[in-house]
C-alpha cells in the first residue's frame, strides 16, 4: 500500500472547530469594517515579484529569504503575496483610484512566506487587514486603530492584548534619528551581532528590531526618536493620542516600535499579547505616506493595519454554534417528493434543513439526531407531523404553518 500523501510542511487543512473559529475571525472582521466604511477588495494571490520587492525592500528577510518567487511560462517572475498592502496600492494606482480618496479597504485572505513553521505560523497562513488611503491627518490613523480595536472587542480578545504604540516622525525627524543611531551603535559596533553591524550600514532602524541577546543590551540604551521629532511631527503624535483617548480606545507609549523602510512615517502600532506563551504581536500596523510613489504612483498617504487569523483564531473563544437544521423525513416512498419540496420551502424561507438521504424513517431519525437537529419533520400521504427529537414528543402541522411554527 503507497503511503497516503499529506499536505506539504507549513501548511494545513482547516475543518470542523478550526475552520469555525477561522472563518468567524474573518466574518467579525468583515462586519465592524463595514460600520468604519470599508468596503472589500480581492487581490490576486501571486504578483509581478516588483510589486513586494520594491515595497519590502530588496535586502529585507522577506524578499531575500521569504518569498516564494518562481519564472511562469511566459517568462515573467511572479511572486505568492507575502502580504497585503502592497497589492492594494498596487490595485489603487492600476484601477485609476487615485483620483477617488479616499479609499477604505478590508480584505482577507491566504499569503506565503517560507519561514520555519511554529505554532500560530505557517508558510501559508491568513490575514486580515485594513487601508484607508487619502487623509494625511491624524484621526484617520486613530480610526483605524479604533476599527481594529473594535474587531477584538467583538472577537472577544481585546481583555488579553495591549495597544502599543509610536511615532516615526517625518523625514526631517527619521533623518536626525537616523544619524543618531549610527553614531551611537558605530561607537558600539565590536558589540552588535554580525546581522546588525550590516543594517547599521544599510538600515539602522532595523537594529531596533533584533531579537538578539546582545544587541538587545545595546537598544535599552540607544536614542529615542522622541528627543529628534520636529515641532509638525510632534504636532501629529500629540493629536493621535487625543483622538485615541476620545474614541475610548487604551494604549501604551513604546518607543522600540519602528519600521525600517523610509515610506513609513508618523504613527506606528502593534496589538501585543502574551497569552499564546511567548509575547506576541497579533495585528500590527503603521503609516506609510510614500509607498503609493515608490510603486509608480501620485504621493497618496495612507494607514492600515494586518492581523494573523491564525493566532487571533487560537485567542478567540469558540464561536457561536449555527442554528441546528431541521431533518426533513418521508415516511414513505410515496412521501418522497412532498418532502423534497418541503426541504427546497425550509430553505427558500432561511431554514437550514437537511435529508437523509437513503435508510427507512428510524435511521434517518437516528441520523438527525446525531446531526445535532432539534427538530424533525415527517412528512406522509396524509399529513405532517413535527417531532422534538430531544424528547420524541410531536404534534400535527399544516404545512402553510409549519414556517411559524418552526421560527416560534
Amino acid at each position: 500500500m503507497t503511503n497516503p500523501l499529506q499536505p506539504v510542511r507549513g501548511t494545513r487543512d482547516l475543518i470542523g472547530e478550526e475552520s469555525a473559529r477561522h472563518f468567524h475571525v474573518i466574518e467579525t472582521a468583515r462586519r465592524v469594517t463595514r460600520l468604519y466604511g470599508f468596503s472589500e477588495w480581492q487581490t490576486p494571490i501571486f504578483e509581478d515579484t516588483r510589486v513586494f520587492s520594491r515595497t519590502l525592500g530588496e535586502t529585507s528577510d522577506v524578499v531575500t529569504k521569504e518569498m516564494y518567487s518562481f519564472t511562469d511560462r511566459g517568462g515573467d517572475s511572479v511572486t505568492l503575496r507575502p502580504e497585503g498592502t502592497a497589492g492594494v496600492c498596487r490595485a489603487l494606482i492600476t484601477n485609476g483610484l487615485t483620483q477617488t480618496l479616499p479609499q477604505k479597504v478590508f480584505y482577507a485572505g491566504p499569503m506565503f512566506r517560507y519561514e520555519r513553521p511554529q505554532k500560530g505560523r505557517y508558510r501559508q497562513f491568513h490575514q486580515i487587514g485594513v487601508e484607508l488611503l487619502g487623509p494625511a491627518a491624524p484621526l484617520a490613523d486613530a480610526e483605524v486603530i479604533a476599527a481594529g480595536w473594535h474587531i477584538l472587542n467583538e472577537l472577544g480578545v481585546a481583555d488579553e492584548v495591549t495597544l502599543h504604540i509610536n511615532t516615526l516622525g517625518d523625514a526631517a525627524s527619521r533623518a536626525a534619528y537616523r544619524a543618531a543611531l549610527i553614531a551611537y551603535f558605530s561607537a558600539r559596533v565590536d558589540r552588535l551581532s554580525p546581522e546588525s553591524r550590516t543594517r547599521l550600514e544599510k538600515n539602522p532602524l532595523r537594529i531596533i528590531d533584533s531579537k538578539d541577546e546582545g544587541d538587545q543590551a545595546l537598544i535599552s540604551g540607544a536614542p529615542l526618536i522622541h528627543e529628534h521629532l520636529t515641532p509638525e511631527a510632534a504636532s501629529f503624535y500629540d493629536g493621535l493620542k487625543t483622538y485615541l483617548t476620545t474614541l475610548g480606545v487604551p494604549f501604551a507609549e513604546n518607543p522600540r516600535i519602528v519600521r525600517g523602510l523610509d515610506y513609513y512615517n508618523h504613527t506606528a502600532f502593534e496589538f501585543i499579547t502574551s497569552a499564546l506563551g511567548a509575547q506576541g504581536t497579533v495585528m500590527a500596523g503603521g503609516r506609510y505616506d510614500g509607498l503609493v510613489e515608490q510603486m509608480g504612483g501620485p504621493r497618496v498617504p495612507g494607514i492600515g493595519w494586518a492581523a494573523g487569523i491564525e493566532r487571533l483564531a487560537m485567542l478567540t473563544p469558540p464561536p457561536p454554534a449555527p442554528p441546528s437544521p431541521v431533518a426533513v423525513i418521508p415516511l414513505a416512498a410515496e412521501a418522497e417528493a412532498a418532502a423534497l419540496s418541503l426541504l427546497t420551502l425550509l430553505r427558500a424561507e432561511g431554514i437550514g434543513a437537511e435529508t437523509g438521504y437513503a435508510g427507512n424513517a428510524r435511521k434517518r431519525l437516528e441520523r438527525a439526531a446525531k446531526s445535532g437537529a432539534a427538530w424533525a419533520v415527517l412528512v406522509a400521504a396524509e399529513g405532517i407531523k413535527l417531532r422534538r427529537l430531544a424528547d420524541g414528543s410531536q404534534e400535527d402541522v399544516d404545512a402553510a404553518a409549519l414556517i411559524g411554527r418552526l421560527r416560534a
